[in-house]
C-alpha cells in the first residue's frame, strides 16, 4: 500500500520531467512538439504498459496482457483526453485528423481481424479451433508498427510550426530530464499497478477484468499525468501526441513484440473492448470537427470521461456475467 502512493508521487514528478525535457530538446533540434510527443514521450509512457504486457503474456496470463493494451487505449483517450481536455483546451493538428488517429483506426482494425482469423504462409486462411494473436500475426503487427515509425521519420523533416518552450533547458539537461523522467514514470507506474493488483487480487476480481480496468490504469498513469503537465505548460501537442502515440505503441509495438515470442489466446468477449476502441478513435475526429475547429473543448473531455465511467460499469456487468457482451 505504501509503494502505491510513493509511486503515484514518483509518477506525478517523473512526468514533468519527461515533458520538460522533450519540450526542450525539440525546441533544440526544430522538430515539432507533436514529433516528440509521438515519439519521445510516448516511448516513455509506454515503458508500463509493455513491461506489465510481456511478464504476463510470459507468464500464461494472455488476458492480462491483452487487455491491459486494450484497456489503456480506451483509458488514453477517454479518461485522460477527457481529463487534459477539462484542464485545458487541446488545439489540435491537421496531421493528426487526417493521419495519426486514422492510423489508430487502422491499427485497431487490423489487431481485430487478426486476432479473429487464422493465417499462415503458403496456406492462406486457415481453420483453427481457438482464436488467438499468433506468433505470424505478431510479425505483421510489427511491420505496420515500422510503417508507423517510417512516417513519423518523414514527419520529423518537415518544418515545425513555431514551438512554445519557455526557458528550454541546455541539451545535457534536458537528456538528463528525459532519462529520470522515464525512470520516474517506469517505476512508479510499477509500484502503482502492484499496489492496485493486490487490492483487486484481494476483492476476488477476475484477471481479464484486472487488466482492462485496474491495470490498464495503473499503466496509464503515466499518459494521464504526462499529458495533463504537458497542457498546463502550454503544450498541447505533446498531450495529443502521447495519448495518440502511445495508443499506436501499445497496438503495434508491444502486442506485436508479445505475439512474436508467445501467441496470445483470444477471448471473444474482448472485441466488445475492440469496438469501444473503433469508437473512442471516432469520436475524437468527430469532437474536433464540430465546435471550436480542431479543438478538443472542455465539453467533449466532461463526454469522454462520462463514457470512461459507462465503461467500467460495463467491464464490472461482464466480470459478473461472462456472457454479456460478447
Amino acid at each position: 500500500m505504501i509503494l502505491f502512493f510513493v509511486g503515484f508521487v514518483i509518477l506525478i514528478k517523473g512526468a514533468d520531467w519527461l515533458v520538460e525535457g522533450s519540450a526542450s530538446v525539440a525546441k533544440k533540434f526544430n522538430v515539432s512538439d507533436l514529433v516528440i510527443g509521438l515519439t519521445v514521450v510516448s516511448f516513455g509512457t509506454s515503458a508500463p504498459e509493455l513491461l506489465v504486457s510481456l511478464t504476463a503474456s510470459l507468464s500464461g496470463s494472455s488476458d492480462v496482457a491483452i487487455g491491459n493494451v486494450f484497456g489503456s487505449n480506451i483509458a488514453n483517450v477517454f479518461l485522460i483526453l477527457g481529463a487534459t481536455a477539462l484542464i485545458s483546451q487541446l488545439k489540435v493538428q491537421k496531421s493528426t485528423v487526417i493521419s495519426e488517429i486514422p492510423f489508430t483506426l487502422t491499427a485497431t482494425l487490423l489487431v481485430g481481424f487478426l486476432a479473429n482469423v487464422a493465417w499462415e504462409p503458403g496456406h492462406g486462411l486457415v481453420a483453427q479451433n481457438m482464436l488467438e494473436i499468433s506468433q505470424w500475426d505478431g510479425i505483421i503487427i510489427l511491420g505496420f508498427f515500422f510503417l508507423f515509425m517510417l512516417y513519423i521519420f518523414n514527419l520529423s523533416k518537415e518544418k515545425p510550426e513555431e514551438i512554445e518552450v519557455i526557458d528550454a533547458r541546455p541539451m545535457k539537461n534536458a537528456v538528463l530530464y528525459i532519462i529520470l523522467g522515464m525512470i520516474g514514470l517506469f517505476l512508479g507506474g510499477q509500484w502503482v499497478v502492484d499496489g492496485a493488483v493486490t487490492i483487486a487480487t484481494m476483492a476476488g476480481l477476475s484477471k481479464a477484468f484486472i487488466g482492462l480496468t485496474i491495470i490498464a490504469f495503473g499503466t496509464s498513469l503515466p499518459e494521464l499525468v504526462t499529458s495533463i503537465a504537458a497542457a498546463r505548460k502550454g503544450s498541447a501537442d505533446i498531450a495529443v501526441g502521447n495519448v495518440i502515440g502511445s495508443n499506436i505503441f501499445n497496438l503495434l509495438w508491444i502486442l506485436g513484440i508479445n505475439a512474436t515470442i508467445t501467441a496470445l489466446p483470444f477471448d471473444n468477449g474482448s472485441n466488445f473492448d475492440i469496438m469501444v476502441m473503433i469508437l473512442a478513435s471516432a469520436l475524437i475526429i468527430l469532437s474536433v470537427s464540430v465546435g471550436k475547429k480542431l479543438t478538443l473543448q472542455r465539453w467533449n473531455g466532461i463526454l469522454f470521461i462520462m463514457l470512461y465511467i459507462a465503461y467500467i460499469v460495463i467491464s464490472v456487468i461482464r466480470d459478473r456475467n461472462p456472457g454479456a457482451f460478447s
